[in-house]
């Protein structure tokens, strides 16, 4: 459940159970296993709701027979345990966010299993791209934001071995990394005293076999500029960047605790396109934060339309225990309004998406292929993301594509989410 960053945590345990003999799969359709484990998300409400619907739909599971044995882990048992043990309890055991890898020596005092053979496998829908994550946790302190309750303070991993996943990956086959983190922008500070993404990403490009590096889940205050010197100079790291803004008025980010104004946030913006010509900018605000006024609010929708994001999303303000502004603030948005708000901002986005799809029209670019759906290869370029971002239809009677193989395109067709394209030549994989 939730965001890339536990899809990782859920890979590593697969690997895991891979190494010790057993059979993993990764979000399978039709569940035939004897155990299930399921990585849930804290993060707001609507993510709390979706990963309690899933544990009672497996609890229901186990009670008909058709699983012998169901585990929780993830950030909802690490900030809920004791409150789901006791609400929940057909759950054999609830494990935290970072305890998770003592599942495996609990399974293995049932099943006996003791054998360490690399007989067993982990299976998953895609093997050309990956998420490879830098850090864990947070320092920053927003008033609205659970994370640093549940991650705790931001600990980076050590360069080189971030550098050896990648390069057992490559071995793997994977071309494509995504790499993520609580807050990118933050690393290295802890174990070499300066920020060090950039030294990080160059090295990272270096690496024989990576054709793409996309990096997710910046923040704008602090940012460490070199990091666009290696975009411009390294054409596998692609030009794209996944930078959370959540506001731009001056008096809403001040009591977000973002530690930044509406001007340096139009200057920040400025300079990433000026300093990376066609960078794609994907960004997430939020709205009805307590005290949002219809002034303040319509701030935001005036720079949405100045600065035209590639990729924009956008939620509702969410109430959660424990932060600063669930203590300090009221939460005076009526849902109401914030439901408005939210759909007013992204018919806006919605237009701008359209308007940036249709001047695709006629531009050649290298796509990666991702999988085949009815009468289309689906693709990417470097400007999206895999899962979240629009994509490329290219026809399959067109001439015969692989997955995970690299090609450049001509695009002939665009929709408000979607592109189409035709294939011009055969890249190298």
């Amino acid at each position: 459940m939730g965001c890339s960053k536990n899809l990782v945590d859920s890979e590593d345990l697969g690997r895991l159970f891979g190494s010790k003999g057993y059979n993993a799969v990764l979000d399978a359709d039709v569940v035939r296993g004897e155990i299930v484990i399921i990585n849930t998300c804290g993060f707001i409400e609507d993510a709390k709701q979706e990963s309690i619907d899933t544990i009672l739909q497996f609890v229901d599971a186990k009670e008909k027979g058709k699983i012998k044995h169901l585990y929780v882990m993830g950030c909802l048992s690490q900030r809920y345990k004791e409150e789901l043990e006791q609400e929940i309890p057909q759950v054999d055991k609830y494990y935290g966010k970072f305890d998770y890898k003592g599942l495996l020596d609990d399974i293995e005092k049932i099943y006996h299993n003791t054998s360490t053979d690399n007989t067993g496998s982990i299976k998953k829908n895609r093997n050309h791209y990956c998420y490879i994550k830098i850090s864990e946790g947070c320092n920053r302190q927003c008033a609205y934001c659970a994370i640093p309750i549940i991650t705790g303070k931001h600990k980076s991993r050590k360069i080189e071995d971030i550098l050896n996943e990648v390069r057992e990956r490559v071995k793997e086959g994977i071309t494509e990394f995504q790499i993520i983190a609580q807050e990118l922008t933050f690393y290295g500070m802890d174990l070499y005293g300066e920020r060090k993404l950039a030294d990080l990403i160059d090295q990272m490009s270096d690496i024989e076999g990576v054709k793409w590096i996309r990096l997710h889940y910046a923040y704008p205050n602090q940012f460490p500029m070199d990091i666009l010197r290696v975009m411009r100079e390294k054409s596998n790291v692609c030009k794209y960047l996944d930078v959370a803004l959540q506001h731009v008025s001056t008096s809403v980010l001040d009591r977000m605790h973002r530690n930044t104004t509406k001007e340096e946030t139009i200057e920040f913006i400025k300079r990433l396109r000026e300093e990376v010509p066609g960078i794609t900018l994907r960004t997430t605000m939020m709205v009805g934060f307590p005290g949002e006024t219809e002034e303040e609010f319509q701030e935001l929708l005036d720079f949405v339309k100045w600065a035209r994001f590639e990729r924009l999303g956008a939620f509702a303000y969410s109430e959660e225990e424990g932060t600063y502004s669930a203590e300090n603030y009221e939460d005076n948005v009526s849902a109401e309004t914030k439901r408005t708000r939210l759909d007013k901002l992204m018919r806006i986005q919605q237009r701008i998406s359209a308007e940036i799809q249709e001047q695709t029209i006629g531009k050649e670019m290298q796509v990666v292929i991702d999988r085949k759906e009815g009468e289309w290869y689906v693709a990417r370029s470097e400007s999206s993301s895999p899962e979240i971002d629009p994509e490329i239809l290219i026809p399959i009677n067109e001439k015969r594509l692989l997955r995970g193989h690299y090609y450049n395109v001509r695009i002939v067709g665009a929709e408000e989410f979607d592109l189409y394209a035709t294939v011009n030549t055969t890249v190298n994989k």
